[in-house]
């Protein structure tokens, strides 16, 4: 009240103080109001509100420009190219789903880690083997466990694996294009078996085996070879493992340790089975 005083404002109307133009006013209340009623966060986190004063556009402009790019498709280009591969690999058999793959983090020629979990549990039912970008994948991930957690809070059932499958293929749509590097498949089981493929661009593929990842075409050879329907858990583990294992061989991306989990068909639980060096399989060992 004070500062009205000294600047003789308080005998004026505010259209006399301020000349706004209606448009750019009923703008800026329409924005205030999509903001309050907006349940959803898909806008530009970093939308700035222009206010309703003449010429206010080329300030906020000028001011903002150097904390964001104009066009949000530009990325920050990497002082030398990363070149990273893996083998993970999903199946189905009567006694449930198998989903394996090695642990191997790799950063061009450069072995990162020897021992990176690339199976990741997202429900008592479902699992998630991930290969591309290793933190890419970690983030996304995360953001699939906590949404079918909503889910499971919201509506009292949990969500089924083609509708998660479904909705991290929404979420990663907008990414297309993008240096955003994730290759997800989903594998779990609830009245029937499900492997589902998710990548980056928002493509989403199911079948009864899926291998992705550097090592895929190897892995793929030994599948095609012994998979049929009728396995036992214990040959079914034994091909996942050996389908790994010479990939691992022949990919230079892929390598370490086989780190397997089994989705059960009868109880639709998930157990994870020891994981096993690849220096040397059973098969291959001499009498």
């Amino acid at each position: 009240m004070a500062l009205e005083d000294i600047c003789c404002f308080k005998d004026k109307p505010a259209q006399q103080l301020f000349p706004f133009p209606a448009l750019e006013t009923d703008y800026h209340n329409l924005e205030l109001e999509r903001l309050k009623t907006s349940q959803t966060n898909w806008g530009d986190p970093q939308h700035i509100f222009i206010p309703p004063f003449p010429q206010a556009t080329p300030f906020i402009s000028r001011r903002t420009s150097r904390f964001r790019p104009p066009n949000h498709a530009l990325t920050v280009q990497r002082p030398f190219p990363l070149s990273h591969g893996t083998t993970t690999l999903g199946f189905i058999f009567q006694g449930g789903v198998i989903a394996a793959a090695d642990t191997r983090a790799s950063a061009g020629g450069l072995v990162a880690c020897p021992a990176v979990h690339k199976i990741t549990p997202i429900h008592s039912h479902l699992v998630v083997t991930s290969s591309g970008s290793g933190a890419d994948c970690m983030l996304w991930e995360r953001i699939l466990i906590r949404e079918i957690r909503l889910y499971e809070l919201r509506h009292k059932r949990r969500l089924s694996i083609r509708a998660s499958a479904k909705l991290l293929s929404f979420m990663l749509h907008p990414f297309k294009g993008t240096d955003v590097c994730v290759a997800l498949t989903l594998c779990g089981w609830e009245k029937e078996g499900g492997i589902i493929y998710v990548c980056s661009d928002g493509a989403r593929l199911q079948g009864d085996i899926i291998s992705v990842g550097s090592g895929s075409p190897y892995a793929y050879g030994v599948l095609d070879g012994g998979l049929s329907w009728g396995l036992s858990k214990e040959e079914a583990i034994s091909l996942a493992r050996e389908a790994v294992f010479r990939a691992t061989h022949r990919d230079a991306y892929s390598g370490n340790n086989v780190d397997l989990f089994h989705i059960d068909a009868q109880e639709s639980s998930l157990s994870r089975l020891q994981p096993r060096q690849v220096h040397l399989f059973p098969s291959d060992e001499v009498s």
